[in-house]
């Protein structure tokens, strides 16, 4: 094969699998998968730490004001503003559609931040809360039954698809995927998503959005602005998710500990880890790490729905 058809051959391969991100649909693959991996007992066991998962999108929007405020667009600041969500496919699927020139910053920044969790976090946990909360136990909760664990799923795509249809490609997906894993019908198709599947189309998905990043759109004093504004968003995610619990704690008399409103940002499981080390290192018998996953897992519908407010606002 001559070398201009090989050439050819290249292009074509890539514009195909390039369209996975173009027109949208890798990420919400991804979140099929992670549906199949999630286990949302824990935020069903204790309802009200959706509300962490909840408190913690406060940097997607406080990032997204400070965007505004370096002189960025709005569609622009709204797809630097999700990186404060930790969710890097809910990253890439806002800046295709908001701001395609800005997706490799974007990306970029997002996975690094969700890498950096162990170092970012802990001093921003131990920052906003005393020892004595530090050291607060949790009691475990009651396992959620096997048929609240099937319903909530199908309740999760019904509310998705009235109150923020933007996001229900995300978030249809994660809970149909989540559906596969529960229904124990389809036990080899959840951990096919689960595990090959989604191991491809992340390999696809890097492969796509790295060679968006060239060097003439990459490497400007835009890109330091986005890594900037995106430290800042996750910061204040970190920071709103733990002085919520810390509230919370002044409105109930069953104490919960302000480190899991930390979890609230959607770096699934590695933000509840951080959590644990961080109670550990107080008290070694304090164990957070499934309260943690609570409003862990919340963050994750949190920021695909503040993602959709930002898609129906901007679009």
């Amino acid at each position: 094969m001559p070398p201009s058809s090989l050439d050819s051959w290249a292009a074509s391969v890539l514009w195909m699998i390039y369209r996975g991100v173009e027109w949208g649909f890798f990420p919400p693959l991804i979140f099929l998968g992670i549906g199949a991996l999630t286990d949302f007992g824990p935020l069903l066991s204790n309802p009200r730490t959706i509300l962490l998962g909840a408190a913690a999108q406060f940097g997607i929007f406080g990032a997204y004001l400070l965007a505004l405020y370096f002189g960025f667009t709005p569609a622009e600041a709204g797809s630097i503003g999700i990186i404060g969500g930790a969710d890097g496919p809910t990253a890439i699927f806002v800046a295709t559609r908001l701001a395609p020139d800005l997706l490799g910053a974007v990306a970029l920044s997002a996975y690094s931040y969700m890498a950096m969790v162990p170092f970012i976090q802990p001093p921003i946990m131990r920052l906003l809360t005393t020892k004595k909360e530090r050291l607060i136990r949790m009691p475990q909760a009651k396992e959620a039954s096997k048929t609240v664990r099937v319903i909530f799923p199908i309740v999760g795509f019904i509310l998705t698809a009235f109150i923020a249809n933007a996001a229900l490609p995300l978030l249809g997906m994660l809970f149909f995927g989540n559906l596969l894993k529960e229904s124990l019908v389809t036990d080899r198709l959840a951990k096919t998503a689960g595990t090959t599947f989604v191991d491809i189309i992340t390999i696809l998905l890097g492969l796509t959005v790295g060679a968006k990043t060239q060097a003439s759109t990459f490497l400007t004093p835009q890109t330091v602005y986005i890594f900037i504004l995106g430290i800042l968003a996750f910061t204040l995610a970190t920071a709103g998710g733990v002085l919520f619990a810390k509230l919370m704690n002044l409105l109930s008399k069953n104490k919960i500990n302000p480190l899991i409103g930390a979890a609230g940002v959607s770096a699934v499981p590695m933000a509840a880890r951080v959590v644990q080390k961080v109670a550990s290192e107080e008290d070694p018998q304090n164990y957070l790490l499934m309260n943690a996953m609570g409003p862990n897992v919340a963050g994750v519908i949190g920021s695909a729905v503040a993602a959709g407010v930002l898609l129906s606002y901007f679009m």
